[in-house]
Parts: structure tokens; C-alpha cells; sequence
């Protein structure tokens, strides 16, 4: 008979053994298991075990301080496999000082990754990837120099004419999960979650391998309590159960909050109400230009930074949230979108759905619009946002979303490192020029690759606070310059290659540098009406 273990954190932590591999389930902090990360954390600490451990994770895991970045210790990992280290400074540094083995996979293949292993499959196919780092021919994946020699997790291969991507499974020892309630046999509910993630794939999975399925929660309950239908987990699957007994620290909602119902969606408000306009700077100059790339009915995906900090909120201060659909990679439709280390909740959400479905329809149909930060940009129109110098973020979700996307639209200033600028008049004005040149030659490494993009049919722009481009065949193309900004001296002498220059050149709505309302209600209307007039017989 299965009979659930309840135990605390610091016994999981000595019953991992050396060289295990451990699978870990969370988003920012969301979903993190701190209780048990921090025991794992501080055995090592104490004895020097567990080490040379293998760490799967298949989102960003971190708020800058805890989640995955408790085990980001010399020793304690020797591989890691992931996707997103942007929020995780201790294991960019050991990636880019060559301590560990780092592999990436794709945020929304790592998920269905796991649900092939968990079918009995050897692996996953996919065609995402392909002409990226991600592929073999190019990089395999592989984020610093020590990795290069390490065996090949991901293969190109070809079916029925075909070409795609093979990414070989992974055995599983441990998997760590958190819920919120578990009853007395080990049914697992996870009701005041913000986001809903890929548990069961990761639960399969790991049973897969006969992994010890072990699971973070707040409270427990006597069984039957918990409705059927609220059981994310079956307790059969689960081999151990810890309470976390400060829930305060160690098992909050997300980074900034204990626990809010808004953002598991249990505390409904009719409305989400104005926000709170913020200053009119640079990031929101370029977020408001990006709206203007929306379409009625468009289903939109927002990246991290501008794009979910600035365009989410700038969308509900126009009232034009019944006009389109926003949607976070993490499974979240609608609501007032969080930023910052607390990237993929939002406020009062309309759905939450599992993180791997999310990735289905990304990956299959393809979203509307997808707003996307960058790093890099170079003349062949590929784009990088994953690596830059020694720094390793990772892909996340970027490589599954804009490779299917039908419009891709790139948000970021147009150098980096002291950019200042002063926007005023309805202008803006470079005061001080950015140390870092972003259009170059050739990016360090193809997160997103024009020439597919184009050969699909994708439309790519990239949208900057004093120019707009767009991709075309024969290379990039200014389609618009801010007002107050020099041609040759602003854009022209700032980039490594000479791009198109539209004829006539455009000029940026003035609106879009002042705090005037930019009337985005009355533009997507007019696009509608537009196209309606054009299928009318």
C-alpha cells in the first residue's frame, strides 16, 4: 500500500545522494520550494553534500536570492540544464566562469520535454530551435566554453524530409514541487498558486525514472477534504510531503507577496480600474510606440521588461484590454500583468491554464503579436537576447514564442550602458549616447534568426525610442525617426551596418512623448473598420 511520507526539509536534503539529478518546478519565485531548496542549501553548506548534482529546471527560478539560486554553490551542482538565468546572478556567474556544465533548452520545449520522457519516449522532437543557438549546427545549446566539449543533448535530425530538433532524455532522481494543501494520503491542491505551471508533466516524468516525488506545501488537511476536481497532484505519486513552517518567508506567493487572492484569482473584481501613470521615460516612450503595432482581436504575448512592464499597463490605461487578448507565457489570460522579479502573475487574470498547453498554442498556431526585449541586432536581421559577452540569461520562452509568432515586434533603447535622454515638447533629445553599440555586424549568438522569419512570412519590427525598423528581404529598413533626433548622428553613426532608410521617412507620433491619451481604442476600431471595407463585395 502507498502511504505518503510527511518529513521535514532537512531530511530530503540528506536523502539526496551524490551525482543525483534533481528536477525543480517554479517561475521567478512562484512555485519554489524554499523550504526544502534552503535545507538542500545548507547541508551542502555544513558537509559538502550532495554534490556534482545535475539540476533540471524548465522557467527562470529565481527573484535575484532564492529559488534555484541555493544551489548555486562550486561543487554542489555539476550540471545544469534550464532555461532562464536572468534573474539568477550566482549561476550566470558560475556559467560564464565555466564552474558548471549549462545547457538550454527552449523554456516551452523543456515543458513538453517532460511530458514525452513521462509517455516512455527517448526524447522530444520539435522544430523549435532550429536556426538558433539551440541548434547543433550552431551552438547545441551549450552556454560557456567548458560545456563545448561536453556530450551533445540535442541533435538534428531529419524525418520524412523534414528537419528538426532531438532532445535526448534526461533519468530523473528527484523531483521538487510545491502545492498549497496536501491531505492525509498526499492529494496535492494548489489553490492559492499564482500560476498553475507544468506539475504533472514533471511528477510523470520523474515517475518515469522512479524518482522520489516530493512536494512543498502550506497546509494539510484530513482526507477527502480536498474537492477532486482541485487535486493537481494524486497522492499516489507522492513519496514525501514537507510543511513549510514559515510560510512568510519560505513559501510565498511571489517574490513581493505573501499572498494576495488576486493573483490565483480567487478574490474576482469586476473591473481592474486606471493605474498609476509612471514617469514618461524612455522605456514607456518605447512601450507607448509599440501599441500601435497591435491588431483588433490579436492575441498578444508579452516578454519581460518593456514589453510586460510598459505595453500590459499602457493597454489598461487606454481601455483597450477588450480589443486584445494579453497573455504571459506562463499560462496567465488578461488581468493588470507584474513585472520586474515577479514577472508572469497578474492581477484579477480572466484564465490561468498549465504552462506546457500555454507553450502548445505558442508553438502550433502561433500568437497575434508578440512583444519581445533584445539584446543584439545585426545586418543579417538576426537577433540576440540570450547571451551578451560572458553573461548567460538564457532563452526562456523567447526562441518557442517569436519563432511561430505572426507579427514579432522587438522593444529596447537603441545603445546601452549611460544612454540619458530628455524628452520634452513632444521630442526627444540624447543627452548622453549609450556605451554599447546594439546593431552590430554579426550578434554573438542567434537567439531569434531573421532569414527563417522571413522565409515563414513573420513581419519583424524592432521599435526603439527614436527609430522603428522593420526586416525585409534585402535587410533592415527605417520606417519612422522620433522628432527632434538626427538621422546621421543619432541612428546612422550609432549602428555597424548602413540599413534601408523608407522614402519617405516617417515621423514618430508626436503624442507618443507627451503624457496625451493616444487614443488606441479608436485606432484599433479604425483598423477594424478598414479591414471589414476591404471585404465588402
Amino acid at each position: 500500500m502507498h502511504m505518503v511520507k510527511f518529513v521535514e526539509p532537512m531530511e530530503i536534503a540528506h536523502a539526496i545522494n551524490d551525482g543525483d539529478t534533481i528536477l525543480t518546478v517554479g517561475m521567478t519565485l512562484v512555485g519554489a520550494a524554499e523550504a526544502i531548496l534552503s535545507a538542500i542549501e545548507a547541508r551542502f553548506l555544513a558537509e559538502g553534500h550532495p554534490q556534482h548534482l545535475t539540476l533540471l529546471h524548465g522557467s527562470g527560478q529565481s527573484d535575484r536570492i532564492g529559488g534555484i539560486q541555493h544551489l548555486a554553490h562550486e561543487g554542489l551542482v555539476e550540471r545544469i540544464i534550464g532555461s532562464h538565468w536572468g534573474l539568477a546572478p550566482q549561476w550566470m556567474n558560475l556559467i560564464a566562469s565555466d564552474t558548471v556544465l549549462a545547457y538550454c533548452f527552449p523554456q516551452g520545449q523543456f515543458t513538453h520535454w517532460l511530458r514525452s520522457v513521462a509517455s516512455g519516449l527517448p526524447g522530444h522532437l520539435t522544430q523549435i530551435g532550429l536556426g538558433t543557438f539551440i541548434d547543433p549546427r550552431i551552438d547545441g545549446g551549450k552556454m560557456n566554453r567548458r560545456t563545448q566539449g561536453a556530450p551533445d543533448l540535442i541533435h538534428h535530425v531529419t524525418v520524412q524530409d523534414h528537419e528538426y530538433l532531438w532532445l535526448d532524455q534526461v533519468p530523473i532522481d528527484w523531483v521538487i514541487v510545491r502545492g498549497t494543501t496536501a491531505d492525509s494520503i498526499g492529494n496535492i491542491s494548489a489553490e492559492q498558486e499564482a500560476m498553475k505551471l507544468e506539475l504533472l508533466p514533471a511528477v510523470f516524468a520523474g515517475r518515469r525514472y522512479n524518482a522520489a516525488i516530493t512536494v512543498q506545501v502550506k497546509d494539510t488537511v484530513t482526507r477527502g477534504t480536498i474537492p477532486p476536481r482541485q487535486v493537481e497532484i494524486p497522492g499516489t505519486h507522492v513519496a514525501y510531503v514537507v510543511v513549510a513552517d514559515n510560510p512568510d518567508k519560505m513559501h510565498r506567493q511571489t517574490a513581493s507577496w505573501t499572498y494576495d487572492a488576486a493573483y490565483s484569482n480567487e478574490g474576482w473584481r469586476p473591473t481592474l480600474g486606471s493605474t498609476v501613470t509612471p514617469p514618461l521615460d524612455v522605456r514607456r516612450v518605447i512601450g507607448r510606440r509599440a501599441l500601435f503595432e497591435l491588431t483588433p482581436g490579436a492575441i498578444v504575448n508579452m516578454g519581460t521588461g518593456i514589453p510586460n512592464d510598459v505595453i500590459g499597463p499602457e493597454v489598461l490605461r487606454e481601455g483597450a484590454d477588450e480589443w486584445v487578448t494579453l497573455t504571459v507565457e506562463s499560462g496567465v489570460y488578461g488581468g493588470r500583468p507584474i513585472g520586474g522579479v515577479d514577472f508572469g502573475i497578474a492581477q484579477h487574470p480572466d484564465a490561468l491554464i498549465e504552462h506546457p498547453y500555454q507553450f502548445d498554442f505558442y508553438n502550433g498556431h502561433g500568437v497575434d503579436v508578440t512583444f519581445m526585449g533584445f539584446g543584439e541586432v545585426d545586418a543579417r536581421g538576426h537577433v540576440n537576447a540570450t547571451k551578451l559577452g560572458d553573461r548567460a540569461t538564457g532563452a526562456g520562452g523567447f526562441i518557442d514564442i517569436t519563432q511561430q509568432a505572426k507579427t514579432v515586434v522587438f522593444c529596447g533603447t537603441f545603445t546601452a550602458q549611460g544612454l540619458d535622454v530628455d524628452i520634452k515638447n513632444r521630442q526627444l533629445r540624447i543627452v548622453t549616447e549609450g556605451q554599447v553599440m546594439k546593431w552590430v555586424q554579426r550578434v554573438q549568438q542567434i537567439s531569434f534568426n531573421g532569414s527563417r522569419a522571413l522565409a515563414q512570412g513573420q513581419r519583424v519590427v524592432v521599435i526603439t525610442e527614436r527609430g522603428v525598423f522593420t526586416l525585409t528581404a534585402t535587410g533592415w529598413e527605417l520606417k519612422e525617426i522620433a522628432p527632434g533626433v538626427d538621422l546621421q548622428r543619432d541612428i546612422l553613426d550609432q549602428m555597424a551596418f548602413e540599413p534601408q532608410i523608407a522614402t519617405p521617412l516617417a515621423e514618430m507620433d508626436a503624442r507618443i512623448f507627451s503624457e496625451e491619451r493616444l487614443n488606441l481604442q479608436a485606432f484599433l476600431r479604425q483598423l477594424e473598420s478598414d479591414a471589414e471595407s476591404e471585404v465588402r463585395p
